[in-house]
């Protein structure tokens, strides 16, 4: 990451060492630096100087680092100010966020994530100018509607999407649930020149297979008990745009034969009538099923396949694209926090990286529901580790290590120990790192173990959890 040499970094911090330190770090770095041993030198050097970011310790000899902070941000609003956090202040560093602090740094720190967060906070320099950034770079990424990501794997979606959508072909999207299908097909329908007509959602595994054809297709007066009127389908609705079969791979046999002639002849009768209806239409499947294996299986036709099959397009799930994992989460973040009437405007960088260590089984849509439940929850204007219902999730898988019994006299039957050991092992760091709030220095003081092997073991868990993926 690129450093702005000419970047003025004030130091506040009652200790000479954690002085010293940030001074040597910071100088190193690329940086000019100042320091203040007190709130007041701090307050005398802001009457004078400039400063584009101040490292600000919270708990200061003379006065609170609040105090400093709010004079800081009332002489220079646009001085960027990090505040430096014991374990034991989280509440302190909360109340800070409202203030207007960038970000909050927990002793004791990694010096490379205090340079990274520097960094960061220095190429956006205030909050507001961040929100920007990220609010120009949104719109040059959401191409298409909802569609959220600059990853190598979206990008390939979007010029498949691109390159489709002018086209009548039919449009089969796979992959898993939650990772947004709809949203593509509603693109390619808002892209091509159908956009001006319907796009209907059909839900195949939630209609009732008994209401299935008469959904699909209508029904004539009469034609069952019931139907006490001509009904259209909605093949019908949907003529001069586009029907989205959704889980087309649950369709039962019967009715994948009476779907492939529709597909086939983009024509059909409705049940119980005797007139087949022509429609022009685009159709657009998705399933989150391997649909080669189903027609292996038997449980799909192999022509029907075929007929949907034209074009493909695989949905990454969101593990496979933990690039877009920000912005994927500061775009539901502003979503929210407007729709809910918030002042919640950030996600805190430890968020982020702890966001990062999971691997969201639910896809994107799992992601937008934790952010939203982050956003109704929150009572300040950023998004903290601890803020992340993610927590949740993890707790329950650690709960069931911890509640579990290993019996040694299991050891006759087989066992096998480097599965044992590697799962306690990983339920112990996941809890520290809970504890620390996403710090790695502090869950390996926790742990009783070196940051180096603390690094060793959570990459080590980390690789492990990829590869199990």
């Amino acid at each position: 990451m690129p450093v702005d040499k000419q970047a003025h970094i004030l130091v506040v911090d009652d200790e000479l060492s954690m002085r010293e330190l940030l001074e040597v770090m910071l100088t190193r770095s690329g940086y000019q630096v100042s320091l203040a041993g007190s709130g007041r030198d701090a307050i005398d050097l802001l009457k004078s100087s400039f400063f584009d970011l101040i490292l600000l310790d919270i708990r200061l000899g003379d006065m609170s680092g609040i105090d400093v902070l709010q004079e800081a941000k009332r002489r220079h609003t646009e001085t960027v100010v990090i505040m430096i956090s014991a374990f034991s202040t989280t509440e302190a560093a909360v109340a800070a966020m409202n203030y207007g602090a960038y970000d909050y740094v927990p002793k004791p720190f990694d010096n490379h994530e205090l340079r990274q967060t520097i960094a960061q906070a220095l190429d956006r320099k205030t909050l507001a100018h961040e929100k920007q950034m990220l609010d120009n770079e949104l719109q040059q990424q959401i191409h298409f509607g909802r569609l959220v990501g600059n990853s190598p794997g979206m990008i390939k979606i979007y010029n498949l999407i691109r390159q489709v959508a002018k086209t009548k072909t039919n449009v089969l999207i796979t992959g898993e649930s939650g990772t947004g299908k709809e949203f593509i097909a509603r693109a390619i329908h808002e892209q091509s020149d159908r956009c001006q007509h319907h796009f209907v959602p059909v839900n195949c595994g939630g209609i009732p297979e008994n209401l299935m054809e008469s959904e699909l297709f209508g029904h004539q007066r009469g034609a069952f008990t019931g139907a006490t009127q001509d009904k259209q389908g909605l093949f019908e609705i949907a003529h001069r745009g586009t029907i989205f079969l959704d889980e087309i791979g649950e369709l039962s046999l019967s009715l994948q034969v009476k779907l492939l002639r529709a597909v086939q002849e983009r024509a059909f009768k409705r049940v119980g009538g005797t007139r087949d209806i022509s429609v022009d239409i685009r159709i657009i499947s998705a399933t989150n099923k391997k649909l080669e294996e189903e027609v292996i299986a038997g449980r799909f036709r192999e022509d029907l396949f075929y007929r949907l099959n034209v074009i493909q397009i695989k949905v990454p799930p969101l593990r496979d694209r933990k690039s877009d994992l920000k912005i994927l989460a500061q775009f539901f973040l502003e979503k929210y926090a407007k729709e809910m009437s918030k002042s919640v405007a950030k996600i805190s960088s430890y968020a982020i990286d702890l966001l990062k260590k999971y691997d969201f089984p639910g896809n994107v849509r799992e992601l937008e529901n934790l952010i939203e439940r982050s956003v109704a929850l929150s009572t300040t204007n950023i998004i903290l580790p601890e803020s992340l219902s993610i927590a949740v999730h993890k707790r329950r898988w650690i709960e069931g290590v911890k509640n579990r019994r290993y019996n040694v006299d299991d050891v006759e039957h087989g066992v096998n120990l480097d599965e044992i050991l590697a799962e306690i092992e990983a339920a112990y760091i996941n809890k520290a790192m809970e504890c620390a709030g996403g710090n790695k220095n502090r869950a390996a003081e926790l742990l009783g173990i070196s940051l180096r092997s603390m690094r060793y073991r959570f990459d080590k868990i980390d690789g492990e959890e990829k590869s199990d993926g």
